[in-house]
């Protein structure tokens, strides 16, 4: 009998056998907790059998049986984790929706949903636009990123239909960039159906259409429980109750006596350019000293060194004073963290280094400690079809896309005043 599915139950009618397996109840409740993770605390609330349960939790989420129990303890893993963390990031997560708004967006956008993003939306509908964002942020000395995962109205009203970005739905933004990742609901443009990406412009194409794509994911599905998992495994850190989206390589840690260097990256989509090329990378840095050291151990940092690898075997060296204007002196137990950044001309490359510090107690002694190699490299991305077919644009076709493009950015600026560009009016 543990080999019956629910779609041989839902077909008891079609033999008596399997009309008598459908009235027994624990068959029902295997496949209750298997596709609605429901538990016994729950059954006992809603007073119902478990076949009861299945059926009426079919009839209004059948449609998603393949996505349901992957999608809610994802969420469930999410908001327990968070709930430990960072619980003010709870607050903004909203209700979910019924499957009369999800229809409604889709008649209003004209294209189909995928069932794994309707799925998300009919457990949590996203969140407010607030700080900090769900999808993770990043800092900079000057710039700040925090993507927020929109509800299902803001994004419908963020729907893109103008070329470069055709039938694509924003799933997040952040409020001080404007940066989204999207999701193409058709295969246009060189996108595959379903596809996730950051938008990147080609700043070296005249067609103002030409926009480049770093791919961060093939489905809803993959995108979002991917993330989900390195947040709940803690692959991304919680820094001031908030997810930062740095990478730790386990291999990149270096023991120099008692003082330990471990290094995290991330990639800035929003900051990089496929054309030209320009990748950019932070990587934040943990300095510590065990704290079994003796106190005549503790030392400061004077200067750094950095041999810095693009993909090309092109190199540079570097070296300067303290790190980011800062001495830090280490002392037995102590952890100092910094941040930082680098830029390459390539898709990857990496950087070693070490620092030199001198002892507090014995002046006179200096000595230097590894920082471990660590390699960056920027994902998957996919050049702009526009780009291939630039040559072949007549000149006033092209005058006629930047012009509508310069009426649009007017009237969502709400500005009655455009300036044209001179190589326009030519």
């Amino acid at each position: 009998m543990k080999f019956v599915n629910f779609n041989n139950l839902n077909c008891c009618y079609l033999s008596r056998r399997l009309n008598q397996l459908s009235s027994h109840d624990p068959l029902w409740k295997r496949h209750c907790k298997k596709y609605w993770l429901i538990s016994e605390e729950e059954k006992s609330q809603r007073n119902q059998s478990w076949k009861a349960i299945f059926i009426s939790t079919y009839s209004d989420l059948g449609r998603y049986i393949r996505y349901y129990a992957t999608l809610k303890k994802a969420w469930d893993d999410l908001e327990k984790y968070l709930g430990q963390r960072c619980p003010r990031m709870i607050g903004s997560l909203k209700e979910s929706v019924r499957e009369e708004d999800l229809d409604a967006v889709e008649a209003q956008i004209g294209c189909k949903l995928p069932d794994d993003y309707r799925c998300s939306f009919r457990i949590h509908n996203g969140q407010k636009l607030v700080v900090p964002g769900l999808m993770g942020s990043m800092a900079l000395s000057n710039h700040y990123r925090s993507e927020d995962l929109l509800d299902i109205d803001t994004a419908a009203g963020g729907f893109q239909q103008r070329l470069g970005l055709k039938q694509c739905l924003p799933l997040t933004f952040c409020i001080h960039t404007g940066l989204s990742q999207y999701m193409a609901l058709e295969s246009v443009e060189g996108r595959n159906k379903y596809e996730i990406f950051y938008q990147c412009p080609d700043q070296m194409a005249r067609n103002p259409s030409a926009i480049d794509m770093f791919i961060t994911g093939t489905s809803y599905l993959e995108w979002f429980t991917s993330y989900v998992n390195k947040v709940v495994t803690g692959g991304y850190p919680i820094i001031r109750d908030q997810i930062f989206r740095y990478v730790h390589d386990k291999e990149c840690v270096a023991t120099t006596g008692d003082i330990t260097v471990s290094v995290s990256t991330s990639f800035l989509p929003e900051l990089s350019s496929v054309h030209p090329p320009h990748y950019f990378f932070t990587y934040r840095i943990r300095i510590e000293m065990s704290k079994d050291a003796l106190p005549e151990k503790a030392c400061q940092l004077d200067s750094r060194y950095w041999r810095i690898t693009n993909a090309k075997g092109d190199v540079e060296e570097v070296q300067g004073p303290g790190v980011v204007g800062e001495f830090p002196i280490i002392s037995p137990g102590r952890v100092y963290e910094y941040t930082s950044c680098t830029t390459f001309s390539t898709t990857s490359g990496y950087m070693e280094g070490y620092y030199t510090f001198h002892c507090l107690y014995y002046k006179d002694k200096f000595f230097n400690v590894t920082i471990p190699r660590f390699h960056m490299v920027c994902p998957t991305f996919k050049v702009s079809t526009a780009r291939m077919v630039k040559s072949f644009m007549h000149p006033l076709e092209y005058k006629i896309i930047c012009l509508n493009m310069l009426w649009s950015a007017s009237a969502l600026a709400n500005c009655s005043i455009v300036v044209l560009p001179q190589s326009l009016l030519l």
